[in-house]
C-alpha cells in the first residue's frame, strides 16, 4: 500500500481544472465499485472497503472530499476466482489491468481501468502503453505468521520498499547502480528470512495485506475482518470489516480528525474523467 500521493499546491489552473472535476472522477470510481460489487455477490467472492475509501464510508459516509481513487481487499483465495471471472463479466469499458494482463505495468498491484478516462500519479511511466484510467484499486490479503509486531513490521516494510525500488523506472547514474545492489541484496535477504519464519510459525491471528504490497507494515487480527459486516458509502451499501473503526485504527491512528487544507492529499497528476471512447 505504498502511496504516490501528491499535494494539490500545483498550477492554478491545473487546480481548478481538476477540482471541477474530482466529482466526476468518484462518480465513475463508484460505477466501477459497483461492477465489482455485483459480480462478488453473483459469485459469493469475499472483499471489504480498505484504506481511504473505509475511512470515507466511516468518517463521511461517501468518498473523502478530496479522494480520487477506491480501495478495496480481498482474501488471497477470493481474489484468484475473482481475477478468472472477472474478464468475462465486466463491461467493455472496464479492463482488468494485472502484470498479465497488461506487461507494460511495473507494479503488482491489481486494479479495474475505466477505458473512457485518464489518470496520470506520480510512479506513472508516460512512455510505457499501458491503460491509465480512473481505477479501483485490489488488494489481495493473505495470512501471516504469529510474529512479534516489530519484526513483522520491519520485514514487511522492506520487503516491500526494495520491491518497488527494483520495479520503478530506473535512471542511468552511480547512485541508481548502487541503489539496485544494495536494495536487490535486502530484498533477497529480507524475503528468505521472511519466508523461513512464514513456514515454521503458526498462521492465522493475523491477516494483511500480500508483503509485496505491505509498505507500512501493518496487520490486522481476524476479530477486526471477521465476520464481514457492511456499510454505506455513497448511498449504496458495501462490504465492510467486522470492526471498520479498529481497522482504521491499524492504519492511520487518529483517523476521525480531519487533517488541515495543506495536508489533504490526492494521489493524481492529473485526470480527465470523460475521454471520447475510440471506436
Amino acid at each position: 500500500m505504498l502511496e504516490n500521493s501528491v499535494s494539490m499546491k500545483r498550477n492554478p489552473i491545473l487546480s481548478d481544472y481538476m477540482a471541477k472535476n474530482l466529482k466526476k472522477c468518484q462518480e465513475k470510481e463508484l460505477a466501477i465499485l459497483l461492477e465489482i460489487d455485483r459480480i462478488c455477490r453473483k459469485h459469493h467472492i469475499n472483499y471489504w472497503l480498505d484504506c481511504g475509501t473505509l475511512l470515507g464510508a466511516v468518517r463521511h459516509q461517501s468518498f473523502i472530499p478530496w479522494d480520487d481513487d477506491v480501495d478495496i481487499a480481498m482474501p488471497l483465495g477470493d481474489y484468484h476466482r475473482f481475477i478468472e471471472i472477472a474478464p468475462s463479466e465486466l463491461p467493455s469499458h472496464l479492463f482488468l489491468q494485472t502484470p498479465q494482463s497488461d506487461p507494460s505495468v511495473n507494479w503488482p498491484i491489481t486494479k479495474i481501468r475505466d477505458l473512457n478516462s485518464f489518470y496520470v500519479e506520480g510512479r506513472d511511466d508516460m512512455k510505457a502503453d499501458y491503460h491509465k484510467g480512473l481505477y479501483v484499486d485490489i488488494f489481495p490479503f493473505t495470512d501471516y505468521p504469529k510474529l512479534p509486531l516489530g519484526v513483522i513490521h520491519r520485514l514487511t516494510k522492506g520487503i516491500c520498499k526494495s520491491y518497488c525500488i527494483l520495479h520503478l523506472q530506473h535512471y542511468y547514474s552511480l547512485r541508481s547502480f548502487l541503489e539496485f545492489f544494495y536494495f536487490g541484496a535486502k530484498y533477497i535477504l529480507f524475503k528468505a528470512i521472511w519466508e523461513i519464519l512464514t513456514a515454521c510459525c503458526k498462521k492465522g491471528n493475523y491477516i494483511s495485506n500480500i508483503v509485496i504490497n505491505n509498505g507500512y507494515g501493518i496487520v490486522h487480527s481476524r476479530e477486526t475482518i471477521y465476520p464481514l459486516t457492511t456499510i454505506s458509502f455513497a448511498g449504496y451499501e458495501f462490504s465492510s470489516p467486522a470492526d471498520p473503526v479498529q481497522y482504521l485504527t491499524d492504519l492511520y491512528g487518529d483517523f476521525q480528525t480531519i487533517p488541515p487544507v495543506e495536508k489533504r492529499k490526492i494521489h493524481a497528476l492529473f485526470y480527465n474523467p470523460e475521454l471520447i471512447p475510440q471506436s
